[in-house]
């Protein structure tokens, strides 16, 4: 029985994956890669809607591929390739943007929510749903923030499939919702976002010192009793959910460990125990971004065998279309 193919793209913008992304996110991409096939790319090109600079560009993207990696993400078990590698991804994005309605591309929430922008941020959502029908993926990895750009997805393939033949996999959603519960160490009202950034973000890849000091500085409440209470206490209720994910103890046992301590040497310990969380991971990095070659290795080699996949389903959907076959 053939395993099930999950495909998850990440862009290389901001200052890298902080920890929401790690728990609600990449965590998950390395564990399903003992039960799935997994095709996992940088999404260069989507980084374009944004204009960044070219050199900064082609920086992070091989610090993201170095993070992903010192996370678990196993070149052996995943293709792991850059968008831009493939110019399947555009084309079918071009095939696919001529069977959706102005109106339908209008009501994504993205290019509204971003005040506007350009014509590649305004065509983004299906971009998205070439990369994942790409690879016939079963399952996609998604916040609830991209379920409407799946949605969209699912149609198109719907809709391709009845106007031409069945050719597409209609994908199905896997949502992951860890990542929710992670809020900014200065707003714990608001989720943590790569976005946000500033001193109530917890870097995956950042001076310990860095980490320390924002979670000493995290806000809090004026009281002393160390409680989970999200309405009453969303500081204290953020940092008992963050010591229970690096630790891997239950809340309320942690509620019964600091019966009757302070704020400080609760913070201490979240301090302690997400550089104990982060060490191995920071270390790996280290050693992954001083060997360029060796990433542009894992791209290539990641391409090769997303492109076996990509070439196939691009001959299929010329044919379906009616484009005559180059010579």
């Amino acid at each position: 029985m053939s395993r099930p193919r999950v495909l998850s793209g990440i862009q290389p913008t901001g200052a890298g994956k902080h920890l929401g992304n790690y728990l609600g996110a990449v965590r998950y991409w390395a564990a399903m890669q003992d039960e799935s096939e997994c095709f996992y790319f940088i999404a260069d090109l989507h980084a374009l809607t944004v204009s960044p600079d070219p050199a900064e560009l082609r920086e992070r993207t091989r610090r993201l591929i170095a993070e992903l990696l010192a996370m678990g993400v196993d070149p052996e078990r995943s293709s792991l390739f850059a968008q831009s590698h493939l110019p399947e991804h555009t084309e079918l994005a071009w095939v696919l943007s001529c069977l959706t309605g102005f109106g339908e591309a209008s009501r994504m929430t993205q290019f509204k929510d971003k005040g506007g922008g350009n014509v590649g941020l305004f065509n983004y959502p299906i971009l998205q749903a070439a990369d994942i029908l790409l690879y016939q993926a079963n399952a996609v990895p998604v916040g609830e923030d991209q379920r409407q750009h799946l949605e969209l997805t699912r149609d198109l393939a719907q809709r391709f499939n009845n106007r031409y033949g069945e050719t597409f996999t209609v994908p199905d959603p896997y949502v992951q919702k860890s990542a929710d519960r992670i809020k900014d160490l200065q707003d714990p009202t608001a989720k943590m976002s790569t976005s946000r950034g500033g001193p109530g973000t917890l870097w995956v890849i950042e001076d310990d010192q860095a980490t320390t000091k924002k979670i000493k500085s995290a806000v809090t409440d004026t009281g002393r009793d160390v409680v989970y209470g999200v309405a009453e206490k969303p500081g204290i209720s953020n940092l008992l959910t963050i010591l229970s994910v690096a630790t891997g103890k239950a809340v309320p046992e942690l509620e019964g460990a600091y019966a009757g301590k302070g704020y400080g040497d609760f913070k201490t310990d979240v301090a302690e125990a997400v550089v104990e969380l982060f060490a191995p991971v920071r270390r790996r990095f280290d050693e992954l971004v001083a060997d360029p070659a060796y990433l542009d290795q894992v791209l290539a080699e990641g391409a090769t065998r997303a492109r076996e996949v990509a070439v196939a389903t691009m001959a299929t959907v010329r044919e379906r279309v009616g484009l005559l076959a180059p010579a």
